[in-house]
């Protein structure tokens, strides 16, 4: 992409010991997000948005710092704010990742009844990082992880695409990942959402390709469809993102499968949403 994508060089002391689970789970997310970045179609608008991050300054407090620095397990906190050229598209990321860290389980589109404060974010995460020594035994390993990035991931026609990409773990078998979808309007400078691309009266026809891109899914998982969907019923996600082929629709964890089965993505190509969603949605 022709944006400028970067992050701080200058990351505050926070913890130190990040798991390998942790540097794997990150991993493939950076490798997701790039190749979901790159398949965006390009157009004039293309250097528009100049994108970074920076840290959210947060330190341990000095009894937890010194108390998990001796027994080598101390909790993971890296959170990351978007930074581009356009502030208003910066108050809904943030403001939104804010919802995140203060929420520790968040929900798509949930509505933000009230702006956390920098006091807000920090006393949740104090409260994060203290649960860890009441709840955890001395003897355990794998630290709390708190983990939140907006990403840019490019931009079809005059629409701005973000991701925020977040993860916890607070003890057991494995952690939680979320990833939540942004599109902007530059042109009117709002968020777009799901019910905004679609044409009048064509909600249903949208659900239905859908429904058929869940089949064509649950097919790579299992060979019965219909008894697959009595354990994973079919949901419409309305955390749905462009690409330079058509719409990709996101469903989180424990959605429409099992945790195993990881954050499944449907995708439904524009050759199938002509007279769906409305023409400016469709690369030119």
């Amino acid at each position: 992409m022709d944006a400028a994508n970067q992050s701080d060089i200058n990351k505050p002391l926070m913890a130190t010991h990040l798991s390998m689970r942790g540097r794997h789970m990150r991993l493939m997310k950076l490798v997701a997000s790039s190749l979901l970045a790159f398949a965006v179609s390009m157009t004039a608008n293309a250097n528009s948005v100049i994108s970074t991050t920076t840290y959210l300054e947060y330190q341990l407090p000095e009894n937890i710092q010194r108390v998990c620095t001796e027994r080598e397990n101390c909790p993971m906190v890296d959170v990351k704010y978007l930074k581009t050229n356009h502030d208003w598209i910066n108050n809904i990321i943030n403001t939104r990742i804010n919802y995140f860290v203060v929420n520790s389980q968040p929900t798509e589109s949930a509505p933000i009844k009230k702006k956390n404060t920098q006091a807000d974010v920090k006393s949740a995460i104090d409260n994060f990082i203290h649960s860890q020594f009441i709840e955890q035994p001395e003897d355990r390993q794998w630290p709390y992880e708190l983990i939140v990035t907006p990403n840019y991931l490019g931009h079809v026609n005059d629409f701005e695409l973000f991701e925020i990409d977040s993860y916890s773990y607070t003890g057991g078998a494995h952690g939680m990942s979320y990833n939540e979808y942004f599109i902007f309007d530059l042109t009117t400078k709002t968020q777009v959402k799901l019910d905004d691309m679609l044409i009048v009266g064509q909600k249903p026809r949208f659900k239905a390709l859908a429904y058929d891109a869940y089949k064509t899914w649950v097919k790579t998982v299992d060979d019965d469809v219909s008894s697959y969907e009595k354990n994973w019923p079919f949901t419409l996600s309305d955390n749905v993102t462009l690409t330079d082929k058509g719409i990709n629709i996101r469903y989180q964890h424990y959605s429409i499968g099992p945790y195993a089965y990881g954050m499944p993505m449907l995708s439904i190509p524009y050759s199938k949403l002509e007279g769906v969603i409305k023409p400016r949605f469709i690369p030119k």
